[in-house]
C-alpha cells in the first residue's frame, strides 16, 4: 500500500513539474508556485516514506542519530515551505478573483520568486533552530522512537532535560509557520466566497465555487492535521493516533495535492490532453 502510494505520489507531482516545464502555455507565476509546491510534496513524502517502506523491507526499523537529524530537518523545511506557498495560491487566487485587472501587475514573476526564495530561507532557518535545539540534550530515556519516521513530538518524550523550552520554540514557530499562512489562506478564500455570491452567473458561480471547494478541502486537511498534531499539550499526545493523524499529511496529502491543484486545473488537463497526443 505504501509503495502503491508513493509511486503515484512520485508519478503525479513529478509529472505536475515535467509538463510545466514543456508546455510553454504554463508558463507563468501560478503555474511556477504549483511546480514549487509539487517539488516539495515530493521531497517530504520521499524523506518520510523511503525510509518507511525501506523498514517494511528489510524489517530494519533502526535509523542512525545524525540520519534522524537529516529526516526531521528536510521534513521541517519542506513542510512549512509548503503552508507559504499555499499561502501564496490562495492570495493569487484571491487577486484573479476579486481583482482580476489588477492581477498581471500584482502577481509578478518577481513577486512569486521573491515571495518562494522568502519561504525557503525562512524555513531552513527555523528549521535549523528547532534541530539544534532538539538535539543538543541528551536522550535517556530510551532509545526507542514510538512513531514511523523522527519528528519532533515523540522525539520530546526522550528527553531526560526539561522540554518546555522547545515546546515553547516549536510554538513560537509554529505560529509564523503555520498560523499566519493559514490565517492569509482564510481571509483570501473569505474574500473569494464573498466575490463568488456576487456572481449573477449560475455557470461561473458554480465553477468557482467547484476550484476553490477542492483547494480548501486540501488545505483544511494539512492545517487541520498539523495544528492537531503540534498545537496541544505534550500530555494529550495519544501515540496511536499522532501515528494516524501524521500518515495523512506525510503521505495521503502529498499523493492527492496533484490531483487537487493540477488535474482539476482545465489549462493542466489541456497541457497534459496535448503531451499525450505528442507521444502517441
Amino acid at each position: 500500500m505504501f509503495t502503491f502510494i508513493y509511486l503515484t505520489t512520485l508519478v503525479g507531482n513529478l509529472g505536475i513539474v515535467t509538463l510545466i516545464f514543456w508546455d510553454s502555455c504554463l508558463h507563468t507565476t501560478l503555474y511556477f508556485v504549483l511546480s514549487n509546491l509539487s517539488l516539495v510534496n515530493f521531497g517530504y513524502s520521499s524523506a518520510v516514506t523511503l525510509k518507511v517502506m525501506a523498514g517494511f523491507l528489510t524489517g530494519d526499523k533502526v535509523i542512525s542519530y545524525s540520519g534522524c537529524a537529516t529526516q526531521l530537518f528536510f521534513f521541517g523545511v519542506l513542510v512549512t515551505t509548503e503552508s507559504f506557498l499555499l499561502a501564496s495560491m490562495a492570495y493569487a487566487h484571491h487577486t484573479a478573483a476579486c481583482k482580476p485587472l489588477h492581477y498581471t501587475t500584482t502577481m509578478t514573476s518577481t513577486i512569486y520568486t521573491y515571495l518562494a526564495s522568502v519561504a525557503y530561507i525562512c524555513d531552513f532557518l527555523t528549521s535549523s533552530i528547532v534541530i539544534g535545539n532538539t538535539f543538543s540534550p541528551s536522550f535517556c530515556k530510551s532509545n526507542i522512537i514510538h512513531h514511523f519516521f523522527c519528528d519532533i513530538t515523540p522525539l520530546l518524550i526522550l528527553f531526560c532535560s526539561d522540554i518546555h523550552i522547545t515546546e515553547s520554540l516549536v510554538f513560537i514557530i509554529g505560529l509564523f509557520a503555520v498560523f499566519f499562512p493559514f490565517l492569509v489562506i482564510f481571509t483570501s478564500y473569505l474574500l473569494i466566497f464573498i466575490t463568488i455570491l456576487k456572481i449573477h452567473s449560475t455557470e461561473g458561480c458554480q465553477k468557482s465555487s467547484s476550484t476553490c471547494a477542492s483547494h480548501l478541502t486540501a488545505v483544511s486537511i494539512f492545517f487541520g492535521t498539523i495544528i492537531l498534531m503540534y498545537f496541544q499539550p505534550s500530555s494529550r499526545h495519544l501515540i496511536d493516533s499522532d501515528t494516524i493523524v501524521s500518515v495523512f499529511y506525510t503521505i495521503v496529502i502529498p499523493m492527492l495535492n496533484p490531483l487537487v491543484h493540477g488535474l482539476r486545473n482545465k489549462e493542466v488537463k489541456n497541457a497534459l490532453m496535448k503531451a499525450y497526443d505528442c507521444l502517441y
